[in-house]
């Protein structure tokens, strides 16, 4: 992954525009201070939200609230009436992006009543095509394709593929368990995935994506950066071609991907040739655009921490988890429902080691690398926030990842760029398999069933996930056993102890047995009814990761219970 920048500490622009901080040569972006005078309502949500969208809301109870308005069309309008070309906009946040190269009309969106400030953007200049009032509107509007697209619960993939070959991507899916989600049937259908990226280079022709055209898999694509570009250019940056190629490729005994079966949509946020804030604001529009069509997953292998204009370096203080325009936007989007997967970053071996934006949100899934044999890739950024949080979240493959080139040959790629959509397209596949729970239980199952997740570090976060087991750890609850309120037994994912705690206080001995899931007795010790608490240590620490039952017997009844072994 190429390490993106942001800036968070706007200078002044010295000579006639030395008026307005900058953040990049003739672009802007002027701050609304409210969404006054508002065609759109949240009495009828549909006029700018996919049903898909509102779906996911009703499902995880996410109420609507003003960040899912758009921004006012009229203020637009008055912005684009002074003479300046409107780039895009952010309902989130509430700006609107534009560009001119007369200050003088800069002054005067500033002076509209409803603009609270104006900054600007400092960054290389490039032809971007005039947005016209047409081009804007239909941003909002959601296409058919994907209005008519329901999903159902725990809906399972037609062919159930029990012998997928995986060819060179065997390593990085096994070692997450990602092929036992696949055996189950999980693929990842009726799940979407978007990915803001920097180009899709020869992806309308390469055969690894055949399937996803032919199965009309790949929804749809939007150039934020240059409206109206064509992103599957060859003179277009091919990383988000590599990137898709590890979620979605096909071509069996070769290479197949961790959510060959879900939903795409492919959306340009990163200009590649240059390192400016325009490209934060980008991401926020991108991830609006996500969130309107429906994605259930952003997939996100950028970062942003230093510039091509040093003096607007971010520092480590603005790993906060609330500073970064990006960060801002990506927790936005995990309220919103989405889970937001994103490279941790490149600069675990420079003097800036530590991830980037948006990867030090608090509600960000954060993915680091670790190489083929499950150690620690060098160049993988580091934590923790700058708060003290645990960063990254989980590693997996980034050093030496199979990755597709833009002939449809399969070839090797290191970064976290690479780690992050192995775990973006697993998740896809979790979700499928789990569609109750919302993305906050879906990632702290993950992190709870991960390799060190009793003793996670700066390094690897909670450590490299077992998907298997994160699944059996969310079967728990939607499949309990028959339990009694006269005991609790904790922890639910164990390590090396149970602690179980007596409610009944009785005089009858109670007997607490361990099985596996095909009924072995692998542990039983007989209690005193009079105690409040019961341990089991021995040997819990050699048993192998996955599903156990405990049963608590006793002459006047019997409970059991689902748990973990992590």
């Amino acid at each position: 992954m190429k390490t993106r920048r942001l800036l968070l500490l706007f200078i002044l622009i010295i000579a006639t525009s030395s008026a307005f901080p900058q953040i990049a040569p003739q672009k802007y972006v002027a701050w609304l201070s409210n969404k006054a005078n508002n065609p759109y309502s949240l009495s009828n949500p549909s006029e700018f939200l996919s049903q898909r969208a509102l779906d996911r809301r009703a499902r995880y109870n996410i109420p609507l609230d003003e960040r899912d308005l758009p921004v006012t069309p009229q203020y637009i309008e008055q912005i684009a009436q002074v003479g300046v070309q409107v780039l895009n906009a952010s309902k989130w946040l509430n700006f609107v992006v534009f560009q001119t190269e007369d200050p003088l009309l800069v002054e005067q969106v500033e002076q509209l009543e409803f603009v609270s400030k104006v900054e600007k953007m400092k960054r290389k200049t490039h032809i971007i095509r005039p947005v016209n009032k047409i081009l804007f509107e239909n941003y909002y509007p959601m296409s058919n394709e994907i209005n008519g697209r329901s999903m159902s619960l725990h809906t399972k993939s037609s062919n159930m593929a029990y012998d997928l070959n995986y060819g060179e991507a065997y390593t990085q899916i096994h070692m997450v368990k990602g092929d036992e989600l696949h055996k189950m049937g999980y693929q990842g259908d009726e799940m979407m995935i978007a990915l803001l990226d920097a180009g899709f280079n020869s992806v309308n022709v390469n055969p690894a994506f055949d399937s996803l055209w032919i199965q009309e898999r790949i929804l749809g694509y939007r150039d934020i950066v240059q409206y109206g570009n064509d992103i599957f250019s060859q003179n277009i940056s091919p990383h988000g071609a590599y990137v898709l190629s590890i979620m979605g490729a096909n071509l069996p005994d070769q290479m197949v991907g961790t959510a060959p079966h879900a939903l795409y949509y492919l959306i340009r946020t990163e200009d590649d040739a240059s390192e400016y804030v325009i490209e934060e604001y980008n991401w926020v529009t991108g991830a609006e655009l996500a969130d309107s069509i429906g994605a259930d997953i952003i997939n996100s292998s950028l970062g942003y921490t230093t510039f091509d204009d040093p003096s607007q370096n971010h520092t480590y203080v603005d790993m906060d988890g609330n500073t970064a325009i990006s960060t801002r936007g990506a927790d936005i989007a995990a309220i919103k429902g989405m889970i937001v997967v994103n490279s941790a970053g490149n600069s675990g071996s420079s003097t800036w080691h530590y991830i980037g934006a948006p990867a030090d949100g608090d509600s960000v899934f954060s993915i680091g690398a670790v190489d083929r044999w499950g150690y620690y890739a060098s160049f993988s950024s580091t934590g923790p926030t700058y708060d003290g949080r645990i960063k990254p979240n989980v590693a997996a493959m980034g050093q030496g990842t199979a990755v597709v080139d833009v002939y449809g040959n399969v070839t090797y790629g290191s970064g976290t760029s690479f780690s992050s959509p192995l775990i973006a397209g697993c998740m896809a596949c979790l979700w499928q398999a789990h569609l109750n729970n919302n993305n906050m239980s879906l990632m702290n199952a993950v992190m709870e069933t991960a390799s060190q997740s009793h003793q996670p570090d700066s390094l690897l976060g909670y450590g490299i996930p077992d998907f298997l087991a994160a699944s059996q750890t969310l079967s728990v609850g939607e499949n309990e056993l028959p339990i009694h309120d006269r005991f609790i037994v904790y922890p639910t994912i164990f390590f090396d102890k149970l602690m179980i705690k007596n409610e009944m206080r009785t005089n009858e001995y109670i007997t607490v047995s361990l099985l596996n899931t095909q009924g072995k007795l692998l542990q039983q010790k007989v209690f005193n009814g009079y105690h409040t608490y019961f341990y089991l240590t021995e040997q819990l620490r050699e048993l192998k990761s996955g599903l156990y039952i405990l049963q608590i017997s006793y002459p006047s009844g019997f409970n059991a219970f689902k748990l973990i072994k992590q």
